[in-house]
C-alpha cells in the first residue's frame, strides 16, 4: 500500500510552519465528512474507501501536528530523506550542552527542585522556539528549490531536526520529573 502524502490527505500546502488550528479544523471537518454513519446503506466499496480515507486523515493529522514528524514528512515529500548513515551528526558543542543540561535536570529532580526544573525547561523551550522559527524559512526554501543531497540546505535541515529531537527529549524528561514531583 503506497504511503499517503499527509499534506494531500488534509488538503494543505506542504510547508513546515503550518497553522495548527487550521490543521485541527481540517482534520475535524474531514473526519466528520468521512464518518461511518454517513455511509450506512452505501456499497461496501464506498464504506471501505471512506474508512481508508478517514484513517489516512487521522494519521496525517498525527504526523503534521508535531514539528519533528512534520519535518520528516516534508523531507520525504521532497525526496531528500537521507539514510541514517548519511545524516550529519550532532555538533560536539550540542552534545556537551545536552549532557550538561541533563545532569542539571537530574540533580534538580533528585533535589525535587521544581523551580530549577522549570527554569531549565524554559531555557530549552526558548531554544526550541528559535529553532522552529529558523526551520520554517529553510523548509520553504527547500520546497521552492528542491535541492538534492548532499546540498548544504538538506544537511542543515537534517541537522536542525536532530537538534530539535534533543530538545524535545529534554522537555519530555523535564515534564515527567515535574509530574513525578507534583
Amino acid at each position: 500500500m503506497p504511503l499517503v502524502n499527509p499534506f494531500d490527505a488534509l488538503g494543505l500546502e506542504p510547508r513546515f510552519d503550518l497553522d495548527l488550528a487550521e490543521l485541527a479544523e481540517r482534520q475535524r471537518k474531514l473526519s466528520h465528512a468521512l464518518h461511518p454513519d454517513r455511509f450506512v446503506g452505501r456499497p461496501a466499496s464506498e464504506r471501505r474507501d471512506a474508512l481508508s480515507r478517514a484513517i489516512d486523515v487521522n494519521e496525517a493529522q498525527r504526523k503534521l501536528r508535531h514539528p519533528i514528524t512534520r519535518g520528516e514528512a516534508l523531507l520525504d515529500l521532497l525526496g531528500i530523506q537521507l539514510p541514517e548513515s548519511e545524516v550529519p551528526g550532532a555538533p560536539p558543542e550540542l552534545l556537551m550542552e545536552t549532557m550538561e543540561r541533563r545532569e542539571a535536570l537530574r540533580d534538580a529532580g533528585r533535589n525535587k527542585d521544581v523551580t530549577k526544573i522549570t527554569e531549565l525547561a524554559q531555557v530549552v523551550r526558548e531554544e526550541e522556539k528559535s529553532l522552529l522559527a529558523a526551520l520554517g524559512p529553510e523548509f520553504a526554501d527547500a520546497v521552492e528549490t528542491r535541492p538534492l543531497a548532499p546540498h548544504p540546505l538538506v544537511l542543515s535541515l537534517h541537522q536542525k531536526l536532530g537538534h530539535l529531537r534533543y530538545l524535545r527529549r529534554f522537555l519530555d524528561e523535564a515534564d515527567a520529573l515535574l509530574d513525578e514531583i507534583s
